[in-house]
């Protein structure tokens, strides 16, 4: 033992802990947590956390601004975390339909500020392959080859014209 009385003070003495838990109550204090939080609380956070990171990526962020003025964006992952909450949506509703609103609330505003991101970045010739096909599928037929009469279309069995302008973002797609 050191006669410092500091020193002394931060020295656990016969049958005194160091301070730091012992595994066991480490274990201990982990499982009683697990016991109060419910499937649905994870969910839950999970949703938060995604509309968060979408939100971020963005550049809803202000720490996210470049030096210039600009922020990284990154589409994809945004568009991955709309995904990941509308997946997981469901499995709320069946728990708290009633407290949701303000997760779909910010997920349609996570989605509006996507669709019109993606529409400013994304020009026809940057689209991925998928999605020239599907645009180049429902381009209509020249007017020769038209069944209908003048004046009236037929409806197409496609994507809409909005959908295959690239501009209207459909989940999933």
């Amino acid at each position: 033992m050191s006669t410092d009385p500091v020193q002394a003070a931060s020295e656990p003495g016969p049958g005194e802990s160091s301070g730091q838990p012992s595994e066991e109550e480490l274990r201990a204090a982990y499982e009683a947590e697990i016991s109060r939080v419910t499937s649905t609380d994870m969910i839950l956070q999970a949703v938060v956390s995604l509309l968060n990171i979408g939100g971020h990526r963005l550049g809803f962020s202000s720490e996210q601004a470049a030096p210039g003025g600009e922020t990284s964006r990154d589409l994809e992952q945004v568009r991955d975390a709309i995904d990941g909450v509308r997946a997981l949506l469901p499995i709320l509703e069946r728990r708290e339909p009633e407290n949701l609103r303000p997760l779909r609330d910010a997920l349609s505003q996570l989605q509006m500020a996507y669709a019109r991101e993606a529409g400013v970045s994304a020009p026809q010739a940057q689209q991925r392959p998928e999605q020239a096909d599907r645009t180049a599928a429902a381009q209509p037929p020249p007017a020769a080859e038209s069944k209908a009469p003048a004046g009236r279309e037929e409806p197409e069995d496609g994507p809409g014209p909005a959908q295959s302008s690239g501009r209207l973002w459909v989940p999933g797609r």
